[in-house]
């Protein structure tokens, strides 16, 4: 048999490959390939040995079958420290295949396309040759080299360089991080083939209560390590949740300008401006299409939509000044270069937006620390599963921005609620679904939209919530609407909101006290709205 090492090479993303294939060749290595892979390498002068030579048998169903033989597979599945393998290789006339470059279908990037493609289209896309390919080779790493990554063809390469292109020469921590590579690479195929199958198979969409997956499969892609956790003693790193660059998405795909590289607490911030800001996306917003939310740790300290983004900007200020130093913003339009001048020199750790216009950036880096990040992508806030971590398990909900019939809102007090106030209840709701519960806001119209005006986050006594909001107010909380999260146990909110100058109150309903809590604002007449839906955020 030829002594020559053995490469099969059989990839989707042909990027490098000539160049890999050529050098191999040069090092005296022989080169087995497949369908559109051995053509495009014979057209660049690279000799290629089809794999159909090898096995004896055609490619048949378009490609579908092609790898699946043991002229392959013994080849690679033989071990080379068990002489009655290696006999039997020799008795079959297989030679050894010493490496294997193998890229999968783009599963990931055409299940992510908008809109959907059909089922049909989705199913080819699922790879079978390749994923055997490189869990066989992966397997059998003591033996053969695999390589999943076009991105590792040029380390692996001077490595084989160095071993003077013999593959024995190569060193078992080489080929035990390659393998690794390669089983992360199909796990995460694998799982988001199963999660996408679970929400697009229609013979399966009536068997997944409220779309919640039968089974928590999670994959991530590279480790983006950043300088340290939530305190300097943590370690800390960012995983994409899609494999690869071609499906990223959210703060995944975001393009950062300038300053220093992201901390962990940022992309928490980041995370919580998002959901602010995408909450006050899509046609219910027309009228006010400038949103500005204004974040310190997770928490909102002003959220403003306005039909004038500089204005937006100084409403969500205003909400609460001392708060959002060094805090995190997010615009849910192109900040412009008026607005970026506005925002002047206030300390500012991170702005992210659908983009700049023409000289804005240049004015935000005027500041070297802030890092500024363009989402091109900023998509209303929709219901999808989100997931979280606890002590054994994780937990899993619906979750997205708040559905409310306010056709079937109901106001339950003497004085009744007009037209404006309604609107002002809905602004209110949807940024009260995004505060950290126990929680109140307080909102007020203003000239050219609406604007919080003090946020009480995160409280153990409702109570309390609304004496921080009343102290972030200060005297704007005359005449505000106050928005709660969940109902009044007792009157106390109620009296509290009025000793100062709360006039509606919206809030879910549904105490065994609300007659209690509907005679005191009665008493204050005040209007109060019951939407019927619970806001809390945990």
């Amino acid at each position: 048999m030829d002594a020559s090492p053995r490469a099969l090479i059989s990839v989707y993303d042909k990027t490098g490959v000539v160049d890999f294939a050529k050098k191999l060749t040069d090092l005296g290595w022989t080169i087995l390939s497949t369908g559109g892979t051995a053509r495009l390498l014979r057209e660049n002068d690279v000799n290629v040995t089809d794999v159909t030579d090898v096995t004896g048998h055609p490619e048949v169903f378009n490609g579908r079958v092609k790898t699946l033989h043991p002229a392959i597979h013994a080849a690679i599945l033989a071990r080379g420290n068990n002489s009655d393998d290696m006999a039997t290789l020799e008795e079959l006339g297989y030679p050894r295949i010493d490496l294997v470059a193998v890229n999968l279908y783009p599963f990931e990037e055409v299940a992510a396309k908008e809109p959907p493609v059909s089922e049909a289209e989705l199913i080819e896309m699922i790879d079978i040759g390749g994923p055997t390919l490189v869990r066989a080779s992966a397997k059998s790493h003591q033996d053969v080299l695999i390589v999943t990554d076009p991105s590792d063809y040029n380390n692996l390469l001077e490595t084989i360089e160095q071993a003077n292109g013999n593959p024995s020469a190569i060193n078992l921590v080489t080929r035990q991080r390659l393998a690794l590579t390669a089983y992360q690479r199909t796990a995460a195929y694998d799982v988001t083939l199963a999660n996408t199958l679970a929400n697009r198979l229609e013979s399966l969409e009536n068997s997944i209560p409220e779309n919640l997956p039968e089974k928590f499969l999670v994959s991530g892609g590279e480790r983006n390590s950043l300088r340290y956790g939530e305190n300097p003693h943590q370690p800390a790193a960012f995983y994409p949740t899609n494999f690869g660059d071609k499906t990223s998405h959210g703060l995944a795909a975001a393009k950062q300008h300038g300053g220093k590289a992201l901390s962990f607490n940022n992309y928490l911030d980041l995370d919580a401006a998002l959901r602010f800001c995408r909450s006050h996306i899509g046609p219910e917003w027309v009228d006010y299409p400038h949103c500005c939310v204004i974040i310190k740790h997770t928490n909102a300290c002003g959220v403003a939509v306005s039909t004038n983004q500089v204005l937006a900007w100084n409403d969500a200020l205003a909400s609460d000044p001392e708060s959002a130093f060094g805090c995190v913003i997010a615009f849910n339009t192109p900040v412009t270069k008026v607005t970026a001048e506005r925002i002047g020199d206030h300390f500012v750790e991170c702005i992210i937006a659908p983009g700049y216009e023409d000289g804005a950036l240049e004015v935000l880096s005027q500041k070297k620390n802030r890092r500024m990040l363009t989402l091109e992508e900023m998509t209303p806030l929709k219901m999808q599963t989100q997931f979280r971590q606890i002590d054994g398990g994780w937990l899993a909900q619906t979750e997205g921005a708040p559905v409310i019939d306010w056709s079937e809102v109901k106001c339950v007090t003497k004085v009744q609620a007009n037209p404006n106030q309604v609107d002002l209840a809905r602004f209110g709701v949807a940024v009260c679904a995004q505060v950290k519960s126990n929680c109140v806001i307080f909102v007020q119209p203003t000239e050219t939209g609406f604007a919080t005006v003090g946020i009480g986050p995160g409280q153990t006594s409702r109570v309390e919530a609304v004496r921080i909001a009343a102290r972030r107010a200060g005297d704007r909380a005359q005449g505000a609407m106050m928005i709660s999260d969940a109902f009044f146990p007792f009157r106390d909110g109620i009296d509290t909101s009025n000793e100062i100058g709360i006039t509606a109150v919206v809030q879910p309903g549904g105490s065994i006290r609300d007659q209690e809590v509907i005679d005191a604002a009665n008493e204050h007449e005040m209007v109060m709205l019951f939407t019927g839906t619970r806001l809390f955020r945990h």
